[in-house]
């Protein structure tokens, strides 16, 4: 087991009916006046909104609102956010959404005491040193936004869709109910179950030998997903899967799936190639769906550098699908193991798909044609070479993108 610093400020409050609880959470957290985010209008449609507002002015928290965000939020949005938040006083940011609602208050947070444009943070061009302080409440578990120190923001205007690490802008408290997703659409749950199941696996697969018992936490968590995702679909409104898929989202990605598998002690596991190679998907077409790209990346990935660390494989194919290597029934040690991988790689896509998610780029509507244009973003994102379970040049992520057609 590799050194490692594990940090994780967030408050959880999970269970039924506990958004009803954000104003006196957060006036216990000593938050004052607070800019309200949230999406396109389910929010508001549902009554949660309603919810919260009600809930913020017994509590005596002052509040302005901004919706509007869209799936992959998009800089100008942020900018825009920033303005306005700085114009009202706001002192806090409270998402009521996913995702993509909590990143864009995360950039909006720790956009607000900075004097430049917040994409620099994004370009790498200035550290974030600063940030105000964020509550969430859930409404779609999948990108485990809520407790992580991960922010991503798309940028049309360059095509680009970055993202910043850093624990100064994980949420202070997180409102967690899992029947706030029982309205969710399938194809959403969906897409959120994969992504959950990325985020794990990213850092499964860091180029690290064994570490037993985050590996263990690891698969417990696939494996949970694997149960529970199926069931959610099948019954929207099965509390227990609801909850275990929220729960899960959330231990996927605050960091708890990679401790001492990260080759820099302060850093995550992982070299995100899956993250990297999908990015540039959703960046150049914002209609796709992180976790639908996902599906279809992170297989071809796996098939294409399985071979650097078969030994990982077979343990992930062993702990999360039961397969074992049949020596006795294949000509050779080489082809057992072959044919064990692929199997549980053959097994993971399978899932995705039960779930309703894609195959093949082509479902986008994608054709190699397009491939060029990835890679010319991709090399702006990531250089020449990226990853940490294998490097990865451009003539590698190339043909990882063909491989997915």
């Amino acid at each position: 087991m590799n050194d490692f610093t594990y940090y994780s400020p967030t408050k959880f409050v999970f269970g039924r009916e506990v958004a009803d609880r954000i104003g006196p959470e957060m006036a216990a957290a000593g938050f004052g006046k607070v800019m309200v985010v949230y999406g396109g209008g389910s929010a508001e449609r549902s009554g949660l909104l309603a919810r919260v507002r009600s809930s913020l002015e017994q509590a005596g928290i002052a509040f302005v609102e901004k919706g509007g965000v869209r799936p992959n939020p998009e800089v100008n949005w942020v900018r825009d956010a920033i303005a306005l938040a700085r114009a009202e006083g706001v002192e806090g940011l409270l998402a009521v959404g996913g995702g993509s609602v909590i990143d864009a208050s995360k950039a909006t947070a720790f956009g607000i005491p900075y004097e430049g444009d917040v994409w620099d943070f994004f370009a790498k061009k200035q550290p974030i040193e600063s940030c105000l302080p964020i509550a969430v409440v859930l409404t779609i578990p999948a990108a485990g936004s809520e407790a992580s120190g991960s922010c991503v923001i798309s940028n049309d205007a360059e095509n680009l869709k970055l993202g910043v690490a850093g624990d100064v802008f994980r949420p202070k408290l997180a409102i967690m109910d899992p029947t706030l997703t029982f309205t969710l659409p399938a194809y959403q749950t969906a897409a959120g179950v994969t992504d959950m199941i990325a985020h794990v696996c990213e850092r499964y697969f860091s180029g690290v030998g064994a570490v037993p018992v985050t590996d263990n936490i690891a698969a417990a968590i696939i494996c949970a997903l694997l149960e529970a995702g199926p069931r959610a679909l099948e019954q929207t409104d099965d509390y227990d899967a609801r909850a275990t898929i929220m729960w899960s989202g959330m231990l996927a990605h605050n960091d708890l799936a990679g401790c001492g598998r990260s080759l820099n002690p302060t850093a995550r596991a992982g070299g995100w190639e899956s993250h990297g190679l999908e990015h540039e998907l959703s960046a150049h077409y914002p209609e796709i769906a992180h976790g639908a790209g996902l599906a279809v990346i992170m297989p071809a990935w796996m098939r294409y550098v399985w071979r650097s660390d078969p030994e990982r494989f077979l343990l992930f194919a062993s702990d999360v699908f039961g397969i074992e290597p049949a020596f006795e029934e294949c000509e050779s040690t080489e082809e057992a193991i072959e044919d064990a991988v692929t199997a549980a790689i053959d097994e993971l896509q399978a899932f995705f798909q039960s779930l309703g998610m894609p195959k093949t780029l082509g479902d986008f509507g994608l054709t190699p044609d397009d491939v060029d244009a990835l890679i010319d973003t991709l090399r702006l994102s990531k250089g020449e070479a990226f990853g940490a379970f294998q490097k990865l040049t451009m003539d590698d992520a190339r043909a990882i993108y063909l491989s997915a057609f």
